[in-house]
């Protein structure tokens, strides 16, 4: 009788434990999938011509590997308004990120930049801002810089979250670059 009990005891106490197992197993799982679903960031890998919603997105993430002595622009849609990142490598090898709307003429349809050379040309006034100052200059007629605190860089990316893109939606007016 001992052995009957003994063996009911033990196999309800393998059953609770499978099912413990099984539990852990899935939130695990459910855990693993709701981080892959924080990837729902978008950067441009081909031809910078993402423009998304901001509620398909939770970040801008821009590789690393694309970035050069060339500026490269991130044009992207917060809020139904459009907006451009710009991201540059300084002479000094730093990588520097910026808005890309002019602190003055930013309520002008053409308060954008456009490289030439080794400057940034506002398209509006034609002020010219050197690389090296893109991202540290802030006021006068430059590109609103995404300063360190507003940006997370690692070896491979650099992630510029919505909460400081839905921040900075303020600086682009409605016809803003126009096509």
């Amino acid at each position: 009788m001992q052995t009957k009990t003994w063996n009911k005891k033990r196999f309800h106490f393998l059953f609770v434990a499978i099912v413990i197992l099984v539990l852990i197993v899935a939130l695990v799982f459910a855990a693993g999938s709701a981080g892959s679903n924080d990837n729902n960031e978008i950067g441009n890998t081909e031809n910078n011509s993402n423009t998304e919603s901001h509620s398909d997105i939770k970040n801008l993430v821009i590789p690393i590997s694309e970035i050069s002595e060339t500026v490269t622009f991130y044009p992207i849609t917060i809020d139904g308004i459009r907006m451009e990142v710009l991201v540059v490598k300084a002479p000094d090898g730093t990588i520097r990120t910026a808005f890309n709307t002019c602190h003055v003429c930013n309520d002008s349809p053409y308060a954008y930049f456009e490289q030439e050379g080794s400057a940034l040309v506002c398209q509006n006034c034609g002020n010219r801002i050197p690389i090296e100052l893109v991202g540290i200059e802030a006021g006068g007629c430059g590109p609103i810089p995404i300063i360190d605190t507003e940006k997370t860089a690692t070896d491979e990316f650099i992630t510029i979250s919505l909460d400081t893109l839905q921040a900075n939606t303020h600086w682009f007016p409605p016809n803003w670059k126009p096509e």
